[in-house]
């Protein structure tokens, strides 16, 4: 059956020849339209477009989390005034700290992490219309084999993913915000090692996922070629300082992205990538936001209040960074899929 639809592709590429320019892209979803060019004249200048409309948009969502951040060094500083007192007086100091922080952060929290599932699931729908398209039109040019692989294995791990983040991690999310809070609440040592393990569990899952598809896009000899020396340095390392938890593993597939940079020539390809971009940004900088002022909240907080409180801030910015993590995870996924499909149709 397989080799029969291998000989109708071949077929079809030999009596109506096509170009991948004539394969349309799906529109972009819902979420990303407010960052999408009407235009695309080029892909820097699309690409410019998508980041400049982000920025611009996350301003009101800056104050927001500034504002959060202020109301959680003010209960610090509250709660700092009863330790002094008594040893009894500092257990309730946290407490009430971890009681106080975690209504306050839970709400604004749980919101962001909706917003990171619902943006893997709506980047994981729109690669399963993105990528058939991307596979007829290498096909058409005679690259059947190689677009049967990239297919197979795109589509694979964006369902593997998918499911593992929705069914997996953000529960696993859940249940560390919650053991950070007992944690704190309580100071027992037997919560601080679960929640340690909760935190090595969800980060070895993520890499495994993205290591063993780094490696099935290299077996499949698709990604080529080599890009300038000083460029991939400087994207690795902004890459893996910017992304929490995977930025290593992101900064070394992000060469595939840039040694075919010049090659994206179908429009199907780089309305695809702009999309993702668009569909990605927005949700990455409003839960990238209230990840960064809550480490600098805990900073401040550790000067004036417990090693516990602090701590407790710190948790919930790690908690961010996982679903930052999640939603670049399966963003460069597809990116890198998209470039390649479009090296081999080039």
């Amino acid at each position: 059956m397989r080799r029969l639809f291998i000989v109708f592709i071949l077929l079809s590429a030999f009596v109506m020849p096509v170009s991948a320019t004539e394969f349309t892209a799906p529109d972009v979803p819902d979420s990303g339209q407010e960052y999408m060019p009407e235009m695309i004249d080029s892909f820097g200048e699309g690409l410019w477009y998508v980041v400049s409309s982000a920025f611009a948009a996350i301003k009101p969502e800056i104050a927001r989390s500034a504002r959060l951040c202020v109301c959680v060094i003010g209960i610090t500083l509250l709660t700092s005034m009863l330790q002094p007192l008594s040893s009894r007086s500092k257990k309730i100091a946290d407490l009430a700290a971890a009681v106080g922080i975690g209504i306050l952060l839970l709400q604004p929290s749980g919101a962001l992490i909706q917003l990171g599932t619902s943006t893997v699931t709506e980047i994981s729908e729109y690669g399963k219309m993105l990528i058939p398209v991307m596979t007829a039109a290498m096909a058409a040019q005679g690259g059947v084999t190689t677009s049967t692989a990239l297919y197979t294995g795109t589509t694979l791990f964006c369902g593997i993913l998918t499911a593992l983040i929705s069914k997996l991690i953000v529960p696993l999310i859940y249940v560390f915000l919650c053991l950070c809070m007992a944690n704190s609440a309580v100071g027992e040592g037997l919560l601080s090692k679960l929640r340690d393990f909760v935190k090595w569990l969800m980060t070895w899952l993520l890499k495994i996922v993205l290591y063993v598809f780094t490696g099935y896009i290299s077996i499949t000899g698709v990604v080529g070629g080599s890009a300038d020396a000083s460029m991939v340095k400087a994207t690795k390392l902004a890459i893996s300082g910017t992304v929490p938890v995977v930025g290593n593993i992101l900064s070394d597939a992000s060469e595939t992205i840039l040694v075919s940079a010049g090659l994206m020539k179908s429009a199907a390809g780089i309305y695809g990538v702009i999309a993702i971009a668009a569909t990605w940004i927005g949700p990455f900088l409003s839960i990238g936001i209230l990840c960064l002022l809550l480490k600098l909240t805990s900073a401040v907080c550790g000067v004036f209040g417990s090693k516990a409180t602090a701590d407790l801030v710190r948790d919930f910015s790690t908690a961010m960074g996982f679903v930052m993590a999640a939603v670049s995870t399966i963003s460069l996924l597809l990116l890198i899929s998209t470039v390649c499909f479009m090296k081999g149709v080039s």
